[in-house]
């Protein structure tokens, strides 16, 4: 009894002993008073101590996310105390949220039964953001009500994972089996999926938010190469997006912005490339080892603690430091690919596949955009960069996968 205790524990410990050490490096009087730690501690240890007694779960996929979200509460108090007491209030809602939904994500099968359920969700939400949205560089991304701003699509992303999974669950053998050139039998069971992915790739193309497209496109074509082994369906939907993309990009001077900006930042280096070239000066001068914590400036981007706050990370722990935060994530989707490896059911594999390339993906596009490897795409870093509506959301994606990951624990 006791040794199972000590197993349950010792992974959300060592991330507690990180997260404290990474914490009181920050400078005074950047966070909450000490009371507030104290709760975040007791929060993290009650979620993972919640779990039923009869089963073990994957305990390092909840301490690798409260390591994450410690580092970037870090970096952010260094960047802006302000920030950092509304991140660590962020934190405190997360925790509940996961704590609060636990039971509920101890049926995620069930979840099949609402395919349409989270079409339909999704559709609602992004008709609130185009009445009531705020726009924001361009983008409208955000609902504002009183003194709380969400991003929706942080929800919908997860809402179009659950409809996939369990869309394809049921026709992925008749996928699988269809001709490419028949017309019919692809038409007839891709139409609902189609219809589902499709709206609301188009509603965010109109909500000019590609970052978020292109990590649904990334995300769709992962579950559907899973199900159905299908090449051509990947390379179809492939070739679509990027006609779409195109056309965004003559239409829409937000997203052209993004593309010339990406093809020669110091074209315009005082004004539409200020940031990426900021970001790269950041970049170089960290170097392989980093200037060390507080000692680069990253305050020259102006949106360091959401865009940029890989470059800010780089800055102050060099390549060396980068590479070590990359292989946290890696740590993350590899536990989760590995829970979709141990399934018994084709939907709870792809569910967690999904999961797993929602966010992977949402790290490669992020970081890979801050390194100019491709446009930046303006989505957050999980867990590290500021903002409520990515840490509840991912929150809730590492409590749900650690609640499929339960299997009958062992005497």
């Amino acid at each position: 009894m006791i040794v199972a205790w000590v197993r349950r524990f010792a992974p959300m410990s060592v991330a507690l002993i990180i997260a404290a050490f990474a914490l009181s490096l920050a400078p005074p009087k950047t966070l909450g008073p000490a009371w507030l730690l104290g709760i975040l501690a007791a929060g993290a240890l009650l979620w993972v101590a919640v779990q039923p007694r009869t089963t073990q779960r994957d305990d390092m996929l909840p301490a690798l996310a409260v390591v994450l979200s410690a580092l970037g509460l870090m970096m952010v108090a260094s960047i802006s105390p302000d920030l950092a007491r509304r991140q660590q209030l962020w934190l405190l809602t997360s925790l509940g949220l996961a704590l609060a939904l636990g039971p509920l994500f101890t049926h995620f099968r069930r979840f099949a039964s609402f395919k349409y359920i989270w079409v339909l969700g999704s559709v609602v939400l992004f008709a609130l953001l185009a009445v009531f949205g705020q726009e924001v560089n361009g983008a409208k991304l955000w609902i504002r009500v009183g003194p709380v701003q969400y991003e929706p699509v942080e929800l919908i992303k997860l809402f179009i994972v659950f409809f996939l999974a369990a869309y394809l669950a049921e026709t992925a053998d008749v996928l699988a089996q269809a001709k490419p050139w028949s017309i019919r039998a692809n038409l007839k069971y891709l139409g609902p999926l189609l219809i589902g992915w499709g709206a609301s790739m188009a509603i965010l193309v109109l909500e000019h938010d590609l970052g978020m497209a292109t990590l649904l496109l990334a995300t769709f074509a992962t579950i559907l190469f899973a199900a159905t082994r299908r090449v051509d369906l990947i390379v179809g939907g492939v070739v679509i997006f990027s006609g779409v993309a195109l056309w965004a990009m003559r239409h829409f001077p937000y997203v052209a912005t993004r593309i010339a900006v990406w093809r020669d930042p110091f074209a315009d280096p005082l004004g539409a490339g200020f940031q990426a070239s900021q970001a790269y000066y950041s970049l170089a001068a960290g170097g392989l080892f980093g200037t060390g914590y507080r000692l680069g400036h990253p305050g020259f981007i102006p949106d360091v603690a959401t865009d940029y706050i890989y470059a800010a990370w780089s800055e102050d722990f060099g390549a060396v430091g980068a590479i070590l935060l990359i292989a946290l994530y890696l740590a993350i989707v590899w536990r989760v690919l590995n829970v979709a490896r141990t399934q018994p059911d084709l939907y709870t594999r792809l569910l967690a596949v999904g999961l797993a390339a929602t966010l992977g993906f949402q790290v490669f596009i992020i970081v890979g955009g801050v390194v100019g490897v491709f446009p930046l795409t303006g989505i957050t870093l999980p867990f590290m960069s500021y903002g409520g509506s990515s840490l509840v959301a991912n929150f809730l994606l590492v409590g749900l996968v650690w609640a499929m990951s339960a299997r009958p624990r062992q005497v």
